[in-house]
């Protein structure tokens, strides 16, 4: 009989080394559609975004409903787009607020309530509210990564003052991910860090000295210390599982260290650091060390630039007149192009991942959306957004969901449903709703 936990060891120039056997079907059930033991596969979910919208006529299928059309700017989804809903026509209102350029779309799409003042965060993104029910049981309660280099390029916050900084290259994210404490499921020895017992007691006595120190403090300290003390228990918990040897996952294997690249935001380079990111996550995903993830392809103001030139995407958008004969922005709508090739690219590394009957998208939902229409204008009207994945089987694929002008948090609503987020209702104002995008349920 063979192992269920077989390694294969050796020795390299005198130094011992092995090589883990990934987890065979034995752990499936006979339909491979869950572990053997009867636990359900783990749903992810995530989000992806890129700034500056689209070109409305070369974006949005013209056909509802199953077997949409794919325009040009969304070419690259080509043999994926059965498990790609696109979500057109949906509305940031704003209750008569100022429109924020590239701030209110996308704050009111992932927050379900549009900015006001300099309070940008008034409520927690989406992510984090699926992160608060799913999270808890995996190393990173959530990842979040910027193709772009830039760790400030994160749309992923608990409030305005606590937005979480962006995991900025392949190689870091690699480190962070697969680096000394990274604990491989299908290992046949597991020796609990020693160092991790260490930081764990040191919480635990932090943990315990809470109360007394709270009581003497004025409300506004003990908000600000709640919270902080909220994120050491996550910590804490996250800690706790590397004292825990992982359940065996037929679908992790640990892919080989990348290069690091040079920062930058010419999209060649942002098209590769996205790529090895993408490739990065999808083994993070599959070997359990996450379940909620946020990856951002470009800034809401896209900083994008062609190689050579010091003119951005953004910039592109509100200087470059249409094209007389085209009806349409040309170098801004090929940047569009460009940024949909980096989505396929995204959805291709979570599929090219067998996971049970099916494949790790097939497992995850990935939430992806913009910051604007028509950025010349900053529109709010139609702001495009994207779902990918099943969830298990949780939701109908390869749908185009009109609109027709409803406001956009009906999304957020559906996908936090299904991630067994208890809400009726979500947004507030004019964003409010408690009614789910039904056509996509399954």
């Amino acid at each position: 009989m063979t192992s269920r936990r077989r390694v294969l060891r050796g020795l390299a120039g005198g130094v011992a080394a092995s090589v883990s056997v990934p987890l065979l079907d034995c752990f499936l059930n006979t339909n491979g559609t869950a572990l053997a033991g009867g636990e359900a596969l783990p749903v992810r979910f995530g989000t992806w975004t890129w700034g500056c919208g689209m070109t409305s006529s070369r974006w949005v299928p013209k056909a509802v409903g199953a077997n949409y059309d794919v325009p040009i700017e969304l070419a690259g989804i080509g043999s994926l787009k059965h498990k790609v809903n696109i979500l057109s026509g949906f509305t940031v209102k704003t209750d008569g607020k100022e429109n924020k350029p590239h701030v209110s779309g996308a704050v009111g799409i992932r927050t379900g309530t549009a900015p006001t003042g300099p309070t940008i965060y008034s409520q927690p993104t989406i992510d984090l509210l699926v992160s608060d029910v799913v999270g808890g049981g995996t190393r990173f309660r959530s990842l979040d990564m910027a193709a772009t280099g830039n760790p400030e390029h994160s749309y992923s916050a608990r409030s305005t003052s606590v937005i979480n900084a962006s995991i900025p290259s392949a190689a870091a994210l690699y480190a962070r991910v697969f680096g000394p404490d990274f604990q491989n499921p299908n290992a046949a020895a597991f020796t609990p860090d020693p160092n991790t017992l260490v930081r764990s007691s040191v919480l635990s006595v932090v943990k315990d000295e809470r109360d007394a120190f709270m009581k003497n403090l004025g409300a506004a300290d003990r908000a600000r210390l709640d919270q902080y003390f909220t994120s050491v228990r996550q910590l804490e918990q996250q800690l706790a599982l590397q004292l825990e040897k992982p359940q065996p996952l037929k679908a992790c294997s640990v892919p080989a260290a990348p290069q690091d690249l040079p920062p930058g935001t010419e999209i060649s380079v942002v098209a590769q650091n996205h790529k090895l990111m993408s490739a990065i996550l999808a083994h993070a995903l599959a070997c359990n060390q996450t379940r909620v993830f946020n990856m951002v392809f470009s800034d809401f103001t896209s900083s994008l630039r062609k190689q050579g030139s010091a003119e951005t995407h953004h910039g592109i958008t509100h200087e470059e007149t249409a094209d007389p004969k085209l009806g349409y922005q040309v170098e801004a709508s090929w940047f569009v192009e460009q940024t949909m090739n980096g989505w396929a690219v995204f959805l291709a590394a979570l599929d090219a991942i067998p996971e049970g009957s099916g494949t790790l998208l097939d497992n995850t939902i990935v939430f992806a959306h913009s910051d604007t229409q028509f950025a010349r204008s900053h529109t709010l009207d139609g702001i495009p957004m994207m779902t990918a994945g099943s969830g298990g089987g949780q939701l109908r694929t390869g749908l185009h969901i009109a609109g027709n002008g409803d406001a956009a948090t009906r999304a957020g609503l559906t996908l936090q449903q299904v991630m067994k987020v208890p809400v009726e209702r979500w947004g507030s104002g004019a964003l409010e709703t408690a009614k789910p995008i039904s056509e996509i349920l399954v």
